[in-house]
Formats: C-alpha cells, structure tokens, sequence
C-alpha cells in the first residue's frame, strides 16, 4: 500500500496543524534560557547578579561573578563532561553527562510530533497522538526529575576545602526563594520552558480533538456552543432545585 500524504487543507485540522506548530515551538525552546536565577549578595549592594541556563551546557548573564561567590563555599557549576561549556570547570565539580543529550530530547519529541502529524489515516493519526502526547510528558517529566536529583547531588557535594565553612548542604529549587550563607537567590522558569509547557498545552488540545475535523477557524464557534450548553444545563439545574417541592397528598 503506498503511502499518501495529508493535503495541505488537512493540516489546518487541529489535530495536525498543532502537533506541527509544537514541534516548532520545541525546537526553539533549547535556544531560549530554561531557568532564571536572580541573586542577592552583600558582595554587589548595588546590583543584582542574573543567570541563565538553557538546555545545553551554556550560561549566561553574570556567570563568572556568580562562580566566584559560589567558589567560596565550594558550590561548582556542574561538568556536562561531553560537551565543552562557556565556562571553566572545576575538578570537584558534579559529572551530569545528560546535560550534553538535552537538546536531542526536544528534537526527538518534535520530530514525533511532526511524523505523527503525517500520518496516512485518521486511525493512525489518533493512536499517533495518543502515543505523542504520552511520549512527551515522559520525555519531560524524566528531565525534570532528572534536574531536581542533579540539583540536590550538587547542592550536597560543597568542597569541604572552601574558603567559608560550615554551610549546610542545600538544593536550589527551580522555582523559588532560598539562602545560602550571606546569598538570597530567586529561581524562576525561563522563555524556553514556557515554551515547552505550551508546546505539552497544543499536543493536548490535538488529542482531544484527536477525533475531529475541527479547525482553527471553527474553534471560536465549537467554544461559543460549548459554553453556551453549558450555561443551559446550570440554568435547568437552578430552576430543578428552586422549583418548590409537593407534598403527594395536596397534588389533585
């Protein structure tokens, strides 16, 4: 059975055009920084020290003031040990070799979401996105997980020959406030993690609509009706309950 493309209309069906637009989204997330670090020092009264981090072995923003800081209670950027990063790393520093692998993660699960989106049939396009969906939020959640053990590993590998001692061990959350020694640093999420929960965001709406037509153009209207049958059942449920209730003796 030869294989026969989707036409360019089919595309403009939620359940094709997202998973396409989502793969793009995923692509550019890794260009983006994933996590945002705003820090406090009594070092810089002045000024507010700002990192960056993306997906691959790169910071940016005040990355050297932030490792001469962190070199005095012996907290290391960690060694991605496959890929050479803009940074020198310490001897003492954490392998995570996984880091080097991060962008292959979003390119495979774009290029899922993009093979799914060709799918001949309507039946293999609605176990594609099933398969897509549940594919990604693995993919994702393992990263997750994954930064959160690397975290609290670094944050309990200080170098017990640094400068200032007896600073407990710590992990810095991703999102968050926290204090070590005399630092106060604010995580946040970055450009490209929202990205990539917006890309997760279009993959659901195309499952959900996995097994419909629905286009862009006719969402507006599919809501409208939506909400409006909606608003009819709360207004028959109101009216049910305020209706008042006859006793069986004074009914005819």
């Amino acid at each position: 059975m030869r294989y026969r493309p989707p036409s360019l209309d089919e595309f403009a069906q939620l359940r094709r055009g997202l998973p396409v637009l989502a793969a793009l989204l995923l692509l550019a997330a890794p260009l983006l920084p994933m996590w945002v670090i705003n820090v406090h020092a009594v070092q810089y009264p002045t000024e507010v020290l700002r990192l960056e981090l993306y997906a691959y072995p790169h910071i940016s923003g005040d990355y050297v003031e932030m490792a001469r800081l962190n070199k005095y209670i012996g907290f290391y950027y960690p060694d991605p040990v496959y890929w050479r990063p803009n940074y020198e790393v310490h001897p003492r520093a954490v392998d995570v070799p996984e880091w080097s692998f991060g962008p292959l993660g979003f390119v495979a699960v774009a290029g899922a979401g993009a093979f799914v989106a060709l799918a001949p049939t309507v039946r293999k396009l609605e176990r594609g996105l099933t398969w897509q969906l549940v594919g990604s939020i693995t993919v994702f959640t393992v990263m997750l997980v994954d930064i959160q053990y690397r975290l609290y590993q670094t944050g309990h590998a200080l170098d017990p020959d640094a400068p200032v001692m007896g600073v407990e061990p710590f992990k810095p959350p991703l999102w968050g406030r926290y204090e070590v020694a005399n630092i106060t640093s604010y995580s946040r999420l970055g450009a490209g993690a929202y990205l990539t929960m917006l890309a997760i965001g279009l993959l659901v709406v195309a499952f959900h609509y996995r097994d419909s037509d629905a286009t862009v153009a006719s969402l507006p209207g599919r809501v409208r009706s939506r909400v409006a049958d909606i608003g009819a059942r709360v207004t028959e449920r109101s009216a049910d309950e305020a209706e008042p209730s006859v006793p069986p003796t004074e009914r005819g």
